[in-house]
């Protein structure tokens, strides 16, 4: 076998078990999902809120109507409150474990990923959409800490290891990698 260029044969080329002039560490360009920021996670959440309500006035409302239960009272522990916390808890976290995003995040293009794992498990899920979203819900100002935070996570985000990206959405960052040793043959440029 011969190569063309200097008609030297494959015997009397050397390949270097080690490059010392090369870096052990290389830059690297790669796409990341883009973090969904607050003013698009609020308006899917307002779409959320619509359907709560709506499904809230389909499918309790008449039931308390036909059992002459009272569903105005505003006490917290109203047996309408309750059923409205149900729906409005669960709305969240089955439609979040089965699909990823809600309704209004179907609309706006985001959905919710886990920042340890492939999956979103119930664990997480509860965390996220009971614990993490009361306090959001209750205390308004832990919301809007979306907006200000390198991943855009909320409250809710942080406790349970989660974050909310565009589905369609990438942005390009740079990361710092060991280069593997080896003939090189392998290597590719990364642009």
């Amino acid at each position: 076998m011969t190569d063309h260029e200097t008609n030297e044969t494959a015997a009397e080329v050397q390949v270097a078990p080690h490059r010392p002039e090369t870096p052990s560490y290389e830059e690297v360009l790669f796409y990341e999902r883009k973090p969904a920021g607050f003013w698009v996670r609020f308006w899917a959440y307002l779409i959320d809120l619509l359907i709560i309500t709506a499904l809230t006035s389909i499918l309790i409302k008449p039931a308390f109507a036909l059992m002459g239960l009272e569903t105005t009272e505003t006490s917290w522990y109203a047996p309408f409150a309750i059923m409205s916390a149900i729906v409005f808890y669960g709305y969240f976290v089955l439609m979040t474990k089965f699909f990823r995003q809600t309704v209004g995040k179907m609309i706006m293009g985001i959905r919710v990923v886990s920042l340890k794992s492939n999956h979103l498990s119930w664990t997480t899920l509860l965390f996220r959409e009971w614990i993490g979203r009361f306090l959001s819900v209750t205390i308004w100002p832990l919301y809007w800490i979306v907006g200000f935070t390198p991943l855009k996570q909320g409250v809710h985000d942080f406790i349970a290891d989660t974050t909310v990206v565009h589905e369609e959405s990438f942005r390009k960052n740079n990361a710092v990698k060991k280069r593997t040793d080896g003939s090189g043959l392998h290597e590719t440029n990364m642009v």
